[in-house]
């Protein structure tokens, strides 16, 4: 199960003179019986030491100083072991905010030093290639066989720390149906809020790992129960108690994310934040509406409300916020079913994932039933099955109107038609013309 590069960093290593093991998920899920993804390797050799044993590596981070070794396109992740914090050299090498987060960690010690630094006791196991064998300082093997889920030292500090820790422990115990600790899950609820302090950009990372892993569900669950959720999608999670499709459409976006990953199938993260923000811009608006603000302008406020304020929180880079706003707007597009503009619709680059959106909306309550249905059935058609089906459209007075109004709630814009030029009548010939 082990991966032929990370040998090699271990081996080369040992013929340099340093210790070296295999060390974190990459044990724990061999010993779970399962082909590890990601592979890292802790040493008591410095990153520059690392970085003069290896052409291919290279030196990465601040706070938490690392080395790359690439072997291709598999990338082994370096680490010198971590000591503690007390003394002048961990004065220099390491500082912490006066909530107690930790901002810089470059005190190097030794391998056990190195374990009571981790997070986890199922995460602080260690191979060597010295003598074949698991090493253990907190007792994870034993936590490993009762599936237990522990931090290392005392939870509250650990937190304050690394808040994120928090979401690593949900996130875990979704994974591999571990129970959390009773010391470890008590101060969960109380120290929520600590991620307010975490940037943006790390936490859309953090927020991808949560929901990518094919255990989404279950996790959404989790952080829930502790009031985690509401720290990365705080308007989300005001919509659950106001829209009574909102929470079933979050849970059925994320049982269908699951689904998709166990198929190895794609998950684009454009959708998965369409669908977890849609509620809170549908709030937003009738919220606007409720104050006299005309849906149009309401909606565009509402939308950018929403994502202005998610942007606090966690950070939605413009290859994924663009795509989900197209998906959006095509919730407007889709119930337009005259004349060519079904065959431009179905043509468009993001019609499948409007098409899979259309059917969340439906599926959740917020939308009766139909319309998905008759694009499930026009993808499908011939030609000239179409064509008819278009024409029965365009027979039924006003319900291509009704199912744009419908399917198009008061939470999207209406879309702007563009004035026709007009052509100008060019006068008798002139001079020499």
């Amino acid at each position: 199960m082990l991966s032929d590069s990370a040998l090699k960093v271990l081996y080369r290593l040992d013929q340099a003179g340093f210790e070296a093991y295999l060390v974190g998920g990459c044990v724990r899920d061999s010993l779970l019986g399962q082909v590890p993804k990601d592979f890292d390797v802790a040493t008591n050799a410095t990153p520059e030491q690392v970085r003069g044993v290896f052409r291919n590596a290279r030196i990465i981070g601040r706070r938490f100083r690392i080395v790359h070794v690439r072997f291709g396109r598999e990338i082994i992740e370096v680490t010198t072991f971590r000591g503690g914090h007390e003394g002048e050299e961990a004065e220099r090498h390491a500082q912490q905010s006066q909530e107690g987060l930790l901002l810089r960690d470059n005190v190097w010690g030794s391998v056990d030093e190195d374990a009571m630094r981790r997070d986890f006791t199922v995460n602080a196991l260690y191979y060597s290639i010295r003598d074949f064998a698991i090493h253990d300082w907190t007792g994870g093997i034993e936590d490993l066989e009762h599936r237990l889920l522990r931090l290392i030292g005392a939870p509250a500090q650990r937190y304050r720390e690394d808040p994120v820790r928090m979401l690593r422990a949900v996130r875990f115990a979704a994974r591999f149906d571990f129970a959390l600790a009773e010391d470890t899950e008590a101060p969960l609820h109380d120290y929520a809020h600590l991620l307010l302090q975490i940037p943006p950009a790390r936490l859309f990372e953090e927020v991808l790992k949560l929901f990518l892993s094919g255990y989404a569900l279950d996790t959404f669950h989790g952080l829930r129960r502790y009031g985690l959720f509401a720290m990365l999608f705080p308007a989300t999670e005001e919509s659950f108690e106001q829209l009574d499709w909102a929470l079933p459409m979050v849970e059925q976006a994320l049982a269908n994310t699951d689904a998709r990953i166990r198929a190895d199938k794609p998950v684009t993260p454009a959708f998965l934040y369409g669908a977890l923000l849609w509620p809170a811009v549908v709030y937003s608006t009738n919220r606007l509406t409720a104050d006299g603000i005309p849906p149009v302008p309401a909606a565009q406020q509402a939308g950018q409300q929403v994502i202005g304020r998610q942007l606090q929180h966690t950070s939605i880079p413009k290859r994924f916020s663009l795509p989900m706003r197209e998906i959006w707007d095509m919730q407007l597009t889709l119930p337009r079913r005259r004349g060519k503009r079904p065959f431009q619709t179905l043509a468009h680059q993001r019609f499948r994932a409007a098409y899979d959106f259309l059917l969340l909306r439906e599926s959740a309550g917020e939308l009766a039933p139909g319309l998905g249905d008759w694009w499930t059935r026009f993808q499908d058609a011939g030609e000239e099955t179409q064509r008819d089906m278009v024409k029965e459209v365009e027979s039924g007075a006003g319900s291509d109107d009704d199912d744009a109004e419908q399917a198009a709630p008061e939470s999207l814009p209406q879309p702007r038609r563009k004035p026709r030029r007009r052509r100008r009548r060019r006068g008798p010939p002139q001079g020499n013309e």
